[in-house]
Parts: C-alpha cells; sequence; structure tokens
C-alpha cells in the first residue's frame, strides 16, 4: 500500500490514515488520499492484472488481505454506433447496477480494516442499495436513511440485504439531517465525501478511461453530478497518472445537472467558488436530486482546472434520450447516465464541443432500476 498521508482538500492539514478519519478538524472539509509518488513510479502498465477494479491495488488505500469484494469495476468503454468520436463507459454492470459498487468497495474495505462496526448514510438511492450489500459481505452493519420516493427497487435491495432502512420525507438533503440527528455514536458517518475513501474507488473509473484509450484520455468527459464524487475521482486519477508520467494530458470535464436542480451549474456560470442551496429541487433523475452537495467547492475547481463546463438538461430531454440509447446504441440508461447524452448533443449544437473531440458519455447504471 503506497498511500502516504491524508490531505485537507482546502486547508492542507495532514493527517494518519492508519486512524479512523472523517473531515478536517480545522476547517471541516473532505479530506484526499496522498500517495508516496517515488513508489507509485516503481509500477509497470504490464505488471496491472484482473478484471476488477482491484487491479490498480498500488494506486488505492487498501491491503490486499483487507479486500471486500464482489466483482466491482473494470466496465467497458462502448464506441457509439451513430456518433463518430462518441463513447460510453457503462457502469450498469458493477454490482447492484450502477457505479456506486465502486466508491463502496474502497470505502467499506478500509471501514473493516479499521474495525468499524456501524456505517451510517443518506443515500438518493443506488448509493443506500450498494452500502447495505457491501456491508452485507464485511459483516457491518449498515443504517441507511433514504427520501421516501427513491427508486423502490433501491428500497428492496437495502430491505434484502438486511439493512437498518429509514425512510425520510423530502430530499436527501432531508435525509442526511435526520441521519446526523438520529445517528449513534459508534457509527461511521459514509456520506458523499466526508470521509476519504469513497473518492478513491470512484477514482477508478478514470485510471480505466486512460487505460482504455491506451493512456492517452478522451479530449471531453460528460459526468452526471450530482455529489459529484465520481467527477472529483476520475481527475483525480487523471492528476496521479500525470504526475507519474503514465499519460500526457488530462480530459476536459463536463457536469451534468437537471434543469430542476442545478446548482453547481448555476456557480459554475456565476463564478462563484460555492454553490448556493437548490431551493425545491425536482428530476427524475433521483441523483442528480441534491440541492447542497457537500463537495461543491472540489466540483467547480475541477470543471476549472480541466477547462471544463457545466450544462443542464431538462427532465423532458433525460426521457427522450433513454429511449434513444436503449434504441440506437442498445444501452438501457439510467436517467443520470441518459443525461450525458442528452448535454452531449446541447454541447455539440451550441459548438461548445466538437464532433472531432473524442468524448466520453459516463452511463453510471442501469435503466432497469427505474420505471422509466
Amino acid at each position: 500500500m503506497f498511500i502516504k498521508t491524508l490531505e485537507c482538500s482546502y486547508c492542507g492539514a495532514h493527517y494518519s490514515h492508519e486512524e479512523v478519519q472523517t473531515v478536517c478538524r480545522n476547517c471541516g472539509s473532505t479530506l484526499l488520499v496522498k500517495y508516496d509518488l517515488d513508489m507509485l513510479k516503481t509500477v509497470k502498465k504490464e505488471e496491472l492484472r484482473g478484471g476488477t477494479l482491484w487491479r490498480y491495488l498500488e494506486f488505492l488505500p487498501v491491503e490486499k488481505k483487507d479486500i471486500i469484494t464482489l466483482g466491482e469495476g473494470y466496465t467497458p468503454v462502448l464506441p457509439s454506433r451513430t456518433c463518430q468520436n462518441l463513447w460510453i463507459k457503462e457502469e450498469a454492470l458493477n454490482p447492484t447496477g450502477t457505479f456506486k459498487a465502486r466508491g463502496l468497495a474502497v470505502a467499506v474495505s478500509k471501514a473493516k480494516s479499521l474495525g468499524i462496526t456501524d456505517i451510517v448514510m443518506p443515500s438518493a438511492g443506488n448509493a443506500g442499495g450498494a452500502v447495505a450489500f457491501y456491508c452485507a459481505r464485511a459483516h457491518i452493519t449498515a443504517h441507511v436513511y433514504m427520501p421516501e420516493d427513491s427508486p423502490h427497487v433501491c428500497i428492496r435491495e437495502c430491505k434484502a440485504a438486511g439493512a437498518d432502512i429509514h425512510l425520510v420525507k423530502g430530499t436527501i438533503k432531508d435525509a442526511g439531517a435526520r441521519a446526523q440527528a438520529e445517528r449513534e455514536i459508534d457509527w461511521f458517518d459514509m456520506s458523499t465525501l466526508k470521509e476519504p475513501y469513497r473518492l478513491e474507488g470512484k477514482k477508478t473509473m478514470g485510471l480505466e478511461i486512460a487505460e482504455h484509450f491506451v493512456w492517452n484520455p478522451p479530449d471531453v468527459v460528460i459526468y452526471p453530478t450530482g455529489g459529484g464524487t465520481g467527477l472529483i475521482g476520475i481527475w483525480k486519477a487523471f492528476e496521479e497518472l500525470e504526475e507519474i508520467k503514465w499519460i500526457a494530458k488530462k480530459s476536459r470535464m463536463v457536469a451534468v445537472q437537471s434543469s430542476g436542480c442545478a446548482p453547481i451549474v448555476k456557480a459554475f456560470h456565476e463564478n462563484e467558488d460555492t454553490a448556493q442551496v437548490w431551493e425545491n429541487p425536482e428530476t427524475i433523475a433521483a441523483g442528480l436530486r441534491v440541492p447542497n452537495p457537500f463537495a461543491d467547492r472540489l466540483i467547480l475547481k475541477t470543471l476549472r482546472e480541466s477547462g471544463g463546463t457545466a450544462v443542464t438538461v431538462t427532465d423532458q430531454e433525460i426521457m427522450k434520450t433513454i429511449r434513444d440509447l436503449a434504441r440506437n446504441e442498445g444501452v438501457y440508461a439510467c436517467p443520470e447516465g441518459a443525461a450525458t447524452y442528452a448535454a452531449y448533443t446541447r454541447l455539440i449544437a451550441s459548438q461548445e464541443i466538437s464532433r472531432d473531440d473524442t468524448t466520453l458519455l459516463i452511463n453510471t447504471g442501469s435503466g432497469l432500476k427505474y420505471p422509466y
């Protein structure tokens, strides 16, 4: 394990990875895992092994003996059948049907190694199902707080895996507030970016993207952004790979949100460093109904450092592109994933990206989990 320290993403304070950590005790910001780059440089590309995200073990904060796995990661990147230079990363093939398996596999593995016995987490749906199953595998109790209108499949997943589930009226913001109010002192909070390790699991998407494109990442990556862990994680992977000279360029990152809940898009285009709470959020894409992402500062920083942008799409566009992707590409996308194709169409029309740009869409989960 090549982990060196945990570093605050805002004030730069350092913390030990050998102890249980949440957020920075000085400023309350997200802690980032920092690796020994000299050690990472000793890793050879040809030494990567295995068909899961754990092929990148040296880039992760977990010892081999502590891995909790259900076979997550290493999902395919499919060429579009209808658009030149367009690709789709199909995350629906992960355990529990979404990319959430990546973050929870790594975070639960690390939690188990640190002796954590109870995990509490608010979720809009898919993360709840994933944490329930990984905790079941690790013999950890999962306490999941979800909006009562979360996708029914996700609620069933939590119940099937034996999670302690609490349904809350309102949004994930309300679920998070209830979780904080009711959590026991020994329940570890695994909320989005309020601990360091879910991000490392999501980072493996960036490692896989770089490897798929033969260590020459695409010009543009379009990502559906609710809590933002995947967007930040892919960028973190590109930064680490560039630092050890496995890649020579990084992608422009594009955040997609629903027009009914777009705090990041609003903040980006108003040149703000943080986002304001979005009032009365409404969208069919449960994963995009995040009115106040905890990592707003990191999301906005990623977009600007990458030379990217942020765009909204409507629920009507999302519904249309679910059908378009299914009929034209053979991909049954979740609403969040379909939003990336709708965003691509908009960005091409506005000439913010070119058809000559190699562009990758991330379908974060299976359409089978939604009643659309």
